[in-house]
């Protein structure tokens, strides 16, 4: 009789667990075996929109007469708040014999390193 192999945990936290058979996460699971490397990826924000809004009211602000000073601040507070809530999303990539697939994405650097670093650490044991 074949004794089975224990399944030994990497990570188990929000959601999302790394074994050294599985990645479990809420709405999708990938099996160990089928991943060939694990690597973690970065998109910036684009802010090229909430630049012209701000520039839009500063020039308004600055070269307008002041009777349309609240149009000018409105642009201004506009530009500024969606600049100041955009935030950068970090991505687990898995690397597959199909392709890539983006796992997981979070705000949360610091999440999606120890994740990633979860992974690695699985595909290690695994031999």
């Amino acid at each position: 009789m074949q004794q089975e192999k224990q399944e030994t945990t990497f990570l188990n936290e929000q959601g999302v667990r790394v074994t050294s058979s599985r990645f479990i996460l809420p709405s999708q699971t990938f099996a160990m075996s089928g991943i060939t490397s694990v690597q973690s990826s970065i998109e910036k924000p684009k802010r090229l929109m909430p630049a012209i809004f701000i520039a839009i009211g500063a020039v308004l602000l600055v070269g307008v007469p002041k009777d349309t000073w609240q149009f000018d601040v409105f642009c201004l507070a506009v530009g500024g708040a969606w600049l100041a809530l955009q935030k950068t999303i970090y991505h687990v990539l898995l690397h597959t014999s199909s392709g890539q697939a983006k796992a997981l994405s979070s705000k949360d650097e610091q999440w999606i390193s120890k994740v990633v670093h979860a992974l690695n650490d699985s595909i290690v044991h695994r031999g």
